[in-house]
């Protein structure tokens, strides 16, 4: 917490008024753009992309890492918006690492970059360790866990014709044993978090969800599941195929939110209620507060103090639905998990960075 106010003090004393001495006026945009990357020192995540000098010098990649954030804060739709914008903005332009126009690289070197970027999951690593810096240090009180539906411009992948295995009927044998396979929620909490995002599928699929008002619907594309403290700052995500259910993510989430953070709540709504992670959280040594899932039984209410607790969950919504309308989330032109992944997750830095920054505002 400490080192996140003198960054904030510094970036409000010190770098905003020299910035403005030197290229003139900033508008809010701009000035919030400013605190996100300063933040963000996305120049140590890039070093391994610099020329080697081998061959022809690249673009700069630190640059267009920082155009790429632009394009989530601005809420642009596409790479030739960005483009135009670092044409006829000089102030932006300059923010992001150029001096002049004609140095602004063609959409085909933003491309060949992007695809880079998400091979080697920088923007991943950017939000790791954003939250380790500026969040390690702090307890945090409540972790809410949700999930929303990304959609995707591309084919769903078509179901594999497997035939099951003809189950024998009928009592066992004399010696028998009918060994029944886990579930993945069962294998899941003896398993390493890289083990259970290796399980987890990714490919763009059909996914169906009951939404707010109790109707069923569907959508082609991916689930984005994020983990959120007060503040509504995302500490955790993970994106899978649209049609995974709920549960099966919360344990690789819990996972990673506890290397990065420590908390003492989980907040979940009924889709999360499942043995296995209820004992999982305990493991962790959080206090799992999960709505009963009733099905089709008698609903078991909270207790009067968790029931005031549990309204803190509406944080997970709250960043879902700003990351999605405010920092493209619905501006998905790429395809596949790895370059939606990267996209989603330019957009999820930007969100994060913005909102340790507003803390302490």
């Amino acid at each position: 917490m400490r080192l996140l106010a003198n960054f904030v003090t510094r970036i409000k004393t010190t770098l905003l008024p020299e910035l403005e001495i030197q290229i003139g006026p900033l508008s809010d945009k701009e000035r919030k753009f400013t605190q996100i990357i300063e933040m963000m020192q996305v120049d140590r995540f890039t070093k391994k992309l610099q020329w080697c000098r081998i061959g022809r010098k690249p673009a700069d990649r630190t640059a267009i890492a920082h155009a790429f954030i632009a394009k989530a804060v601005w809420n642009l739709p596409g790479t030739k918006d960005i483009i135009y914008q670092l044409n006829a903005n000089a102030t932006l332009r300059r923010l992001c690492g150029w001096a002049f126009p004609w140095e602004v690289p063609s959409e085909s070197t933003f491309s060949r970059a992007f695809a880079q970027f998400a091979q080697m999951e920088l923007p991943q690593q950017i939000h790791a360790a954003l939250v380790k810096n500026f969040a390690g240090d702090r307890l945090a009180c409540h972790v809410s866990r949700d999930s929303t539906k990304i959609d995707a411009r591309e084919k769903p992948e078509k179901k594999a014709k497997t035939k099951k295995p003809t189950a024998k009927r009928g009592r066992p044998k004399k010696g028998e044993r009918r060994v029944k396979p886990k579930r993945r929620l069962e294998l899941q909490p003896d398993r390493t978090l890289r083990e259970n995002l290796a399980d987890l599928p990714t490919a763009c699929n059909v996914g169906s969800k009951t939404n707010s008002k109790g109707y069923k619907e569907s959508w082609i594309g991916y689930k984005l599941h994020l983990d959120v403290i007060d503040g509504d700052i995302p500490v955790s995500a993970i994106l899978t195929s649209a049609s995974l259910h709920d549960s099966q993510a919360a344990i690789p989430l819990a996972q990673m939110t506890d290397e990065r953070i420590t908390h003492l709540y989980d907040l979940m709504d009924s889709a999360y209620d499942a043995p296995e992670i209820h004992e999982f959280s305990r493991r962790l040594n959080h206090v799992p507060l999960i709505d009963h899932n009733r099905r089709g039984g008698e609903k078991r209410p909270f207790a009067p103090a968790q029931a005031q607790r549990y309204k803190a969950r509406s944080s997970a919504e709250r960043a879902n639905s700003n990351v999605k309308d405010n920092y493209g989330g619905r501006h998905v032109r790429v395809k596949g998990h790895a370059k939606v992944a990267c996209h989603m997750m330019f957009g999820l830095i930007a969100l994060t960075a913005s909102q340790f920054y507003h803390m302490l505002c």
